[in-house]
């Protein structure tokens, strides 16, 4: 499963690589927290008409077609880097020094290569709904009111495109933590063990930082 890990930056070109990417993945991510916001909203105001005027919101299973690819990828990048997806900590956790980073290496190669299939699959997929010379350059709609489904259909191969130059990074930074034996490499998530994961959590209640010092 997954742990609290926590991200090391510094100087190097890795690093300021890592913090320019996240910037970005924060943004995606921001994205798909509004878009669940939004789908509340809606949800509210369905059932609202539906009550009190005998009228639901029309389209309303469209909007939710199309705010899904935004709720289920847009976030993924960003988790990737903050090492929330789910993985095996047990296993992992044994492990330590070069055995773990090639570890970690090849199985981000791994990952690497699906996502890059699900890259080119997703892209043929939005290809198939996209035309310029069709209404609203789409091929495709949604039942109810007809919505365009490109749009949505686009967000999933930029999200894994996004995750692939992620998966890039943590691979540059594996490799070289192996080739050089570090101990804590940068632009990577470290995972924490039980004891750093609850003083943290302890810091954070009783108001202190990771240093002792009043956050106020």
């Amino acid at each position: 499963m997954a742990g609290s890990a926590t991200v090391l930056t510094d100087n190097t070109w890795l690093s300021k690589l890592d913090r320019r990417l996240l910037v970005f993945e924060s943004f995606m991510a921001l994205v798909s927290g509004y878009a669940i916001f939004l789908l509340m909203v809606l949800a509210v105001i369905s059932v609202s008409g539906r009550q009190f005027i005998n009228q639901p919101l029309p389209g309303y299973v469209d909007w939710i077609e199309q705010a899904m690819p935004l709720i289920a990828f847009m976030g993924i990048a960003y988790t990737q880097r903050e090492g929330g997806h789910i993985r095996m900590d047990m296993l992992v956790g044994k492990l330590h020094g070069r055995v773990l980073w090639l570890f970690e290496s090849l199985t981000s190669i791994g990952i690497l290569l699906l996502i890059i299939l699900m890259i080119w699959g997703s892209w043929s997929h939005f290809e198939r709904s996209f035309d310029f010379s069709a209404p609203w350059w789409s091929r495709d709609s949604s039942i109810d009111i007809g919505i365009p489904l490109w749009p949505a259909k686009l967000v999933v191969p930029i999200a894994f495109l996004i995750i692939a130059i992620r998966l890039l990074i943590q691979i540059c930074s594996f490799a070289m933590a192996f080739v050089k034996n570090l101990q804590y490499p940068v632009a990577v998530p470290l995972i924490q063990d039980a004891a750093t994961q609850a003083a943290a959590e302890a810091a954070q209640l009783s108001g202190f930082n990771s240093k002792g010092v009043s956050d106020d």
